[in-house]
Order: C-alpha cells, then sequence, then structure tokens
C-alpha cells in the first residue's frame, strides 16, 4: 500500500466503521472510541478489527489489541505493521 500515512489509514477506516456501526455520517477522528462513538460496542470491534487487518493487509496479535483505547492508537498501530513489513 503506497504512501501509507496516518491520514490515509483514517481515511480508509472511515468506511469499515460507517458500515460496522451503520453509521453513514460518522464522525470518524484520532480521538473516537466505544465510549463517544455510536453502536461501537464489543461485538462491533471484534468486526473492524477484522476488516481493518483485511484492508490493509496486516496481522494484529493480543498484546497490540489490549493498547488500543481510540481510532488513533488503531491508526498507528495499522502504521506501524505496514512499515515492519
Amino acid at each position: 500500500m503506497a504512501d501509507l500515512t496516518a491520514d490515509t489509514i483514517l481515511a480508509g477506516l472511515r468506511p469499515i466503521f460507517e458500515d460496522v456501526l451503520n453509521e453513514p455520517d460518522i464522525e470518524l477522528t484520532r480521538d473516537s472510541n466505544a465510549l463517544n462513538t455510536p453502536n461501537w460496542d464489543s461485538l462491533a470491534h471484534i468486526e473492524v478489527i477484522e476488516l481493518v487487518q483485511r484492508r490493509f493487509k496486516v496481522k494484529f496479535n493480543l498484546a497490540d489489541l489490549q493498547k488500543l483505547k481510540t481510532v488513533g492508537d488503531l491508526v498507528d498501530l495499522v502504521l506501524e505493521k505496514s512499515l515492519a513489513r
């Protein structure tokens, strides 16, 4: 995935969150989290993670997932895993 940046990752996450959370006009920011985002529950979180791994061709381990608190954390993790390939 050429020219992968935090901004392009965030833009790539938006359609995933829109679909999984059924929120077509979602305001997704680096500060978005399960507490301030409608319909983001534990089941939706698992689906988001699975789709993110497929979309960005990365694999997360349990330790990675335990650190995720915000969308910004997810963006940073995707970027880190992509650069490590």
